[in-house]
């Protein structure tokens, strides 16, 4: 069976992208079809300035919604990154292996480094070092799949090359992993910004859908989406973003083909309360679960612990033959 590692950074609250994006795949899919590793991927959130307190807080709420998306603990591996040493012991070994140059190549490195000298804020060398800590989080594993957005196929791509080099230089240690993305709702836009992604924070949040949104939260949302020119409701992503954005979310919500549904519609006001009512149905049940494992906090914590056991047994003989190959003496 093939092994796939994911994971999701606690940097804001988990957004209908998130779901559509990511945690679908892996419940409806992927923890059914390969051995597969789950992670709050907390030392991520790190890289930047934050709350202690809240990227604690972040990393339960998305653990809890992680399950309540239907990850099933007797079918896949659920996690907390920090809670397994090996992901730091193999990120050190790995940065030893790449070079300055390939990490400041990294488009997201350019863009968030610029954002906060923007901001004031100093940049921290971790936002440089992350991919690699990303890179330890896949080798660690033994991985063959990766599923990522597009915003993430680039560190992908050095994960495998890592993973290349080391084996050349020190001898075969890491399986070469390779990424994969779904074929629909891989980048759910910001409704406010169709040309951005939605993601996890922004300042007003008037664009993003959070999946602990309540139900009229998201209608207003929806019907507030920025459209575009014109009256006529077509699927064009280049030239009418906005309404391809809802299209494309009400196809993913419903199973239908946006360039289909676009014909549907003879209005924006129709296809905007469609979609939040279809976002709505998708949300309901996970909004349910979560409430029940909030009040049964015991239960999550005994998932993240036996996760992270299992998570540990697998890693750590990866990372101690890594140690080996690199030149480290071995502890007795």
């Amino acid at each position: 069976m093939k092994r796939i590692f994911s994971g999701i950074k606690p940097t804001g609250h988990l957004t209908l992208g998130n779901y559509l994006g990511a945690l679908r795949r892996w419940v409806e899919a992927d923890q059914h079809q390969a051995d597969a590793l789950f992670s709050v991927v907390d030392l991520h959130a790190l890289t930047v300035e934050h709350d202690p307190a809240r990227v604690r807080r972040l990393s339960r709420q998305a653990a809890t919604l992680m399950l309540a998306a239907g990850l099933d603990p007797d079918l896949c591996t659920v996690f907390v990154q920090s809670h397994v040493d090996e992901h730091a012991r193999l990120s050190y070994i790995l940065e030893c292996t790449a070079t300055d140059g390939e990490l400041r190549r990294m488009i997201q490195y350019k863009e968030k480094s610029v954002r906060a000298r923007a901001a004031g804020q100093s940049v921290r060398l971790s936002l440089l070092t992350y991919p690699v800590l990303m890179a330890a989080d896949i080798l660690a594993y033994g991985a063959d799949e990766v599923p990522v957005g597009e915003d993430q196929t680039q560190h992908v791509e050095l994960t495998r090359d890592l993973a290349v080099r080391f084996n050349q230089r020190y001898g075969h240690t890491f399986n070469i992993p390779r990424a994969t993305q779904p074929p629909v709702a891989a980048r759910v836009m910001d409704l406010q910004d169709p040309t951005s992604k939605m993601g996890k924070s922004h300042e007003s949040g008037a664009g993003i859908i959070y999946l602990l949104d309540e139900a009229d939260v998201v209608r207003k949302k929806i019907m507030r989406a920025v459209t575009d020119s014109g009256q006529d409701v077509e699927y064009d992503p280049a030239s009418r973003p906005g309404v391809a954005n809802l299209l494309e979310i009400l196809s993913a919500c419903t199973g239908g083909n946006p360039k289909e549904l676009a014909g549907v519609y003879e209005s924006y006001g129709a296809l905007k309360k469609d979609t939040a009512e279809a976002v709505l149905e998708l949300l309901r049940p996970i909004r349910a679960r979560h409430a029940e494992f909030v009040a049964d906090p015991g239960h999550v914590d005994e998932v993240l612990s036996k996760g992270a056991g299992r998570a540990r047994e697998m890693a750590r003989p990866t990372v101690d033959a890594a140690y080996r190959a690199i030149g480290l003496l071995p502890a007795r």
